[in-house]
């Protein structure tokens, strides 16, 4: 018995031998998208500009010199239900169970910036997520918890100046310095305002609240 020998060779008679499924690929702009790119595709770059070294702006090679050979990447579920009580509880059992970060999912009033009694949110509470409304339900999320050395990634865009703005005070109630504390909010809003819904205010008014968290 003779195996057969896998054909080689250019990538036009591969492309002949094996035809693409449409005669053009382009993205979502409209901008064409070649099947193969090759140095020759770059006529202008300066490699330290343009690309860099990894750790180094721009970024495109990551953003830490040694990456995941010199840490490993942060382990976080994405949890959050019912009450503060109730997901403080969780996060304690995750942290317990070997993951080394947190991520917040807050319930739909939350995201839309209600409280848990307005009457709008009712039937909503804690269904989606946990309901945070005020910096005592925050203390209550994170009690027992040692935000200095944890960081917490919150997934949340129209009220996040609010719901950091508790996630700090909790810490610097407790004596730790703001400096020190780590994670990140969503400032996704435009995700929000054209594919979820949960949105406050529009996109203009929304990215510059973004801009004032960046300052």
């Amino acid at each position: 018995m003779t195996e057969k020998k896998k054909k080689t060779g250019s990538c036009e008679q591969v492309k002949n031998d094996t035809p693409e499924r449409k005669t053009k690929f382009e993205t979502l702009s409209g901008i064409g998208v070649k099947n193969l790119y090759t140095p020759k595709d770059i006529s202008h770059l300066d490699y330290n500009k343009d690309m860099g070294l990894p750790g180094d702006f721009p970024y495109l090679r990551g953003v830490h010199s040694t990456m995941y050979r010199g840490r490993l990447w942060t382990m976080r579920q994405f949890a959050g239900f019912g009450s503060a009580e109730e997901t403080n509880q969780r996060y304690k059992y995750l942290l317990n169970h070997g993951e080394t970060g947190l991520s917040v999912a807050f319930d739909y009033p939350t995201l839309y910036g209600y409280d848990t009694d307005h009457p709008l949110a009712r039937g909503e509470f804690g269904k989606c997520g946990v309901a945070i409304s005020s910096l005592k339900d925050m203390e209550i999320l994170f009690s027992g918890i040692h935000v200095d050395n944890v960081t917490t990634s919150m997934t949340i865009n129209g009220p996040a100046p609010i719901v950091w703005g508790f996630y700090i005070a909790n810490a610097e109630n407790r004596g730790i310095d703001r400096r020190i504390i780590g994670g990140t909010i969503q400032n996704d809003i435009l995700k929000e305002y054209i594919a979820r819904g949960t949105y406050i205010y529009p996109p203009k008014p929304s990215m510059r609240l973004i801009n004032d968290i960046f300052s």
